[in-house]
């Protein structure tokens, strides 16, 4: 799940994380304690006070919660949206049968229910999956939510051709066969055609999958599973006013300017033990200048960045000094890398080369040092997820200096002892994405790999380096990217990257076009596996392979410097929300 990745198509997973307690912490380690910030006014609780903990914990409700951003959203459409702040918002208006806990740090991704009585009845076979709705789940015109409802809103997920974007892990566990057209070429009377999802009655849902996936319940918590009611259904103009099923509905909404949302007063909250609930109303303003929006951040205006990716260089100085006590570092959950396209550079030697001579302490420098930028990577799976081991370090990379000796053998080896000639393709609207590509392109030049820097537009990631043809014929041998799951699992993180299954002519990510036999075997046992520990172990035994295959040179686990209103009240990050805020939790001093 990404902030700017509308085109990715995952398989989802998903690991059952055992709940943790929370903190309420009023200070943390490395900060200013009662710090101030918002113009000099006290009640920032402390840098990093709200990572993994509450901060300023309060029941209280009332006041406007105010968001501002710099990005819109893809869709605000359950079915459509993609970017990872949309999932987080979208708690304010839809629900889902299951959803994620409502509590900070890894806790958060424990699933729990939401519009059923529990988690489901899983057969022992792992192929069917029965729900049952709570009483007095309702949309906001009172009406009750009903199993239709919500098979409904999940058939819409393959009308591609109308609703376009958003993820389609649903459709492709439930039909992998793609037989089903979308409710809005269904041919039967109600609309309800998919045959995998039953509804005997209006309380019961009933799922039947062909082949049985460990991470079926994951897919069900993404708002892509929220129902939708067909008299409401206004297709592609739905995301421009969503029908709420949860503690909030649509008031206003004027796209790239601004959203109003005010309560639901159908919402039951006792019907809901997840959603707080505290703000009378939540606005977001959006602007194009996101040095500008840092600044009204800083002087109180607006509470917190919607899309939460973090303060910009212009400010970052001046907050840390400043105003540290109003600023958390959080990890993101997320990957920046390079990666090596072996159609480019099929010698498994010279890739090598390039990993062994890359700076990884100028890298982490050029991508905003330890705080702006993120820790040290030394392999492609983040420290939150299950199998993953921040000791495996295969290329040395944690020594932060450049093995110029071990690139120069890897060079010889490839036949290429002098060096080569090679192309890094980087977009041309993500700055340090470019500061990266410049770093890279010095450090290569120690052991003679001459690589020149090729700018791409962004906008057309899908078109470009999502087309393994364009690549070759480009000789793209290096692209940056990054990568953030969709679910906090090895599997949902991995799989598109090295299963060579998921290689695409257009829209790919599978940028190196890894094709391992013995990889793709791994992930056939990891979506079988209900044990999130064992599914984690076939996880680390692909993280390995994926190791020596040379084909990522990882650089960060990203973190971001995220401004927290000192208004705000019941502030956590969340794992489940790639270390954002839970959005949903969040109050307002007022």
């Amino acid at each position: 799940m990404t902030l700017m990745s509308s085109q990715r198509r995952r398989i989802a997973a998903g690991a059952l994380l055992a709940a943790a307690t929370m903190v309420v912490t009023t200070a943390c380690g490395g900060g200013d304690g009662g710090g101030k910030g918002d113009n000099g006014k006290t009640g920032a609780s402390g840098f990093n006070a709200a990572v993994n903990k509450v901060a300023n914990a309060s029941d209280k409700k009332g006041g406007e919660l105010k968001f501002i951003g710099s990005q819109e959203a893809d869709s605000w459409d359950p079915q459509r949206g993609y970017y990872g702040f949309v999932w987080d918002f979208a708690r304010y208006y839809t629900r889902q049968l299951v959803t994620f806990k409502a509590e900070p740090g890894a806790a958060s991704t424990e699933l729990v229910s939401d519009l059923a009585t529990d988690t489901g009845k899983v057969s022992a076979d792992g192929l069917t999956y029965t729900f049952t709705l709570k009483d007095g789940v309702t949309w906001e015109d009172g009406k009750p939510i009903t199993s239709k409802d919500i098979k409904y809103g999940i058939e819409r997920i393959w009308a591609q051709d109308v609703i376009s974007g958003g993820p389609i892990y649903l459709q492709q566990v439930l039909d992998p066969k793609n037989e089903y057209k979308g409710p809005y070429k269904d041919t039967s009377a109600d609309k309800l055609g998919l045959k995998a999802i039953e509804t005997p009655d209006d309380k019961t849902i009933i799922f039947k999958l062909p082949v049985a996936n460990g991470d079926f319940l994951q897919m069900l918590a993404m708002p892509a599973a929220s129902p939708v009611r067909q008299d409401k259904d206004t297709k592609a103009k739905y995301q421009l006013k969503p029908f709420s099923s949860g503690p909030y509905k649509w008031q206003s909404y004027t796209p790239n300017k601004s959203i109003k949302l005010v309560r639901n007063d159908k919402w039951d909250a006792k019907t809901d033990t997840v959603r707080k609930a505290l703000p009378d109303s939540i606005s977001v303003t959006f602007t194009t200048n996101a040095d500008d929006m840092d600044n009204r951040l800083v002087e109180g205006e607006y509470d917190l960045d919607i899309n939460a990716t973090g303060v910009g260089a212009a400010a970052r100085q001046k907050v840390l000094q400043q105003h540290k006590g109003n600023v958390d570092n959080p990890q993101t959950g997320f990957i920046r890398y390079a990666v090596f396209p072996q159609t480019v550079i099929p010698n498994i030697e010279c890739r090598k080369a390039i990993i062994y001579a890359a700076d990884s302490k100028s890298l982490q420098t050029a991508r905003g040092g330890p705080q702006g930028g993120g820790d040290i990577a030394t392999n492609m799976l983040p420290p939150a997820l299950k199998g993953a081991d921040a000791k495996a370090d295969p290329y040395g990379k944690l020594a932060g200096a450049p093995d110029l000796a071990k690139a120069k053998d890897a060079l010889k080896k490839c036949g290429k002892p002098n060096g080569f000639k090679t192309t890094i393709a980087v977009r041309n609207n993500k700055k340090v994405e470019i500061a990266t590509a410049e770093s890279l392109q010095n450090s290569l030049k120690a052991v003679g790999i001459d690589a020149q820097i090729d700018l791409f537009d962004g906008a057309q990631t899908s078109g470009i380096i999502g087309s393994p043809k364009v690549v070759k014929d480009k000789g793209y041998g290096i692209i940056i990217m990054g990568w953030g799951a969709d679910f906090p699992t090895g599997q949902g993180f991995l799989q598109p990257l090295v299963d060579g299954r998921f290689i695409l002519k257009s829209g790919n990510n599978n940028f190196s076009e890894l094709n391992d036999k013995a990889i793709n075997g791994l992930f056939d046992q990891a979506l079988k596996e209900t044990d999130p520990n064992k599914a984690g172990e076939l996880y680390k035994q692909i993280n390995t392979k994926v190791s020596e295959a040379a084909v990522y040179l990882p650089f960060t686990h990203e973190k971001n410097i995220i401004w927290r209103s000192s208004r705000l009240t019941n502030v956590y990050t969340a794992d489940a929300y790639n270390g954002r805020y839970d959005y949903a939790s969040l109050g307002v001093v007022k």
